[in-house]
């Protein structure tokens, strides 16, 4: 590579590795950026999809990994990690995890976020997330998005 910059798909797949493990990536051209469009180019129920949320909590980066099918309940989040929740813009989100909105996985950041596990998430054999770029994603069990992210379990959803 001309820049020397690792590529997000080399990035994810290191941190991958430092986590042990080895995902097969699957590429939509026409991209898995919402949790929509990835469960229908995967072919899965929406709750399969793994949304990698960036907030703040009293101005920390944080991450939440919500069920494709739930939405972040910002009050039960904050309580969850004992801060003020706010979301985090782009540039916030680029700057604490190495990747863009629509790519972030739930590991292998560009520094240590505590993270949180949507519960939904552990009902499922196996669940989907992105793999660093808004058209890739890889298939996971709950055990091991809550291993790799070292993530606690949380109710932090509405309903």
């Amino acid at each position: 590579m001309s820049s020397g910059r690792a590529s997000a798909r080399e990035r994810f797949l290191a941190g991958a590795q430092e986590v042990g493990m080895a995902p097969e990536i699957l590429r939509f051209p026409d991209g898995t950026r919402t949790a929509a469009q990835a469960a229908a180019a995967v072919g899965c129920e929406l709750g399969q999809i793994v949304k990698s949320l960036v907030f703040l909590c009293d101005g920390e980066a944080v991450l939440a990994l919500t069920s494709g099918a739930n939405r972040v309940d910002t009050a039960q989040l904050g309580t969850v990690l004992g801060g003020t929740i706010t979301r985090a813009d782009a540039d916030g989100v680029r700057d604490a995890t190495g990747y863009a909105i629509g790519g972030t996985p739930p590991f292998g950041h560009a520094r240590p976020l505590r993270a949180v596990v949507d519960r939904a998430l552990l009902t499922y054999d196996t669940v989907w997330a992105a793999a660093g770029t808004p058209d890739t994603v890889f298939e996971l069990t709950p055990d091991e998005l809550v291993r790799a992210s070292r993530a606690e379990v949380a109710d932090f959803v509405d309903g």
